[in-house]
């Protein structure tokens, strides 16, 4: 049968730290999850010519994924979730920002561990909420949160060979702009 398990899991050293250092972001036309070749589940190569747009982030942002399998359905796809804080607020921002909300992206989230991921392979990511805060006290955020879902067949894959300078840095391909803003 074709869903048996193949291997088992130790416990793993305590040696990975929680958080996100970087999100890229690229607009879903650009990029067709046909131009994506896969291996095990991992991002190998990226075929398509695009600009991928970074967002530096620092604390208080997060990625999350969660299974939703039904038994009555035979269904099972993931939630993957990424809630950004942004501090600062400026014109410009909303500009994009705005932008992002009417569109789909495909997001790459680097992680702290040096691991990439890319969720919305399929069908992009939504903004399904966020808010543009000045704060109230001196020490609040004034800036903005943003929460972007995606659901897909599969978990965010990992991207070959990440780095945290360049998240596609180890695919064959070099049609890759980053814009780093």
């Amino acid at each position: 049968m074709a869903c048996d398990l193949t291997k088992g899991r130790a416990v793993p050293c305590k040696d990975v730290v929680g958080g996100i250092y970087k999100i890229t972001f690229i607009n879903y036309e650009d990029l067709d999850a046909s131009d994506i070749a896969f291996s095990s589940d991992e991002i190998t190569d990226i075929s398509a010519t695009f600009t991928a747009y970074v967002y530096e982030v620092k604390g208080n942002s997060s990625f999350e994924q969660s299974f939703n399998s039904s038994r009555e359905n035979g269904t099972t796809f993931f939630t993957q979730t990424l809630n950004l804080t942004l501090p600062k607020l400026s014109k410009e921002d909303n500009k994009e920002l705005k932008l992002m909300a009417y569109g789909r992206p495909k997001v790459v989230v680097q992680d702290n561990n040096g691991n990439a991921f890319m969720m919305g392979v399929n069908y992009g990511a939504e903004v399904t909420g966020g808010t543009i805060v000045t704060g109230a006290a001196m020490g609040d955020l004034s800036g903005y949160t943003l929460t972007l879902e995606a659901q897909e067949q599969l978990p965010a894959n990992f991207i070959a060979g990440a780095t945290n300078a360049d998240p596609f840095a180890n695919l064959t391909s070099s049609n890759i702009t980053l814009d780093p803003n």
